[in-house]
């Protein structure tokens, strides 16, 4: 198991890595709020994620709702298989900004 973390990427968007499980997201998000950039947008890139259950989706959904009650767009690019197929069942995935790359 990979214990999750966030980074700022080369590219300017926030990358989530690790695996996203009920433990770790807890620990992520508590982290997450003092990392976010400034601005309007706020990318994340979820491609270097290693394993997710429905807590990182969870993650997901609360980042939405937090940028949201900032003002700020969001969007997830990169979404593992394994998180979307989770996200399709429950129909987060009409709801999530979701992007290729």
């Amino acid at each position: 198991m990979s214990q999750a973390r966030i980074e700022t990427g080369s590219n300017g968007r926030m990358e989530i890595h690790g695996d996203l499980n009920f433990a770790s997201v807890a620990l992520l998000w508590n982290a997450s709020r003092q990392c976010l950039p400034e601005g309007d947008a706020l990318d994340i890139d979820l491609s270097h994620v290693q394993r997710s259950d429905s807590a990182g989706l969870a993650l997901l959904v609360e980042c939405l709702r937090h940028a949201r009650r900032a003002g700020k767009t969001i969007r997830f690019f990169n979404i593992p298989a394994q998180m979307l197929a989770i996200a399709r069942v429950s129909a987060l995935d009409e709801v999530l900004p979701l992007q290729r790359d």
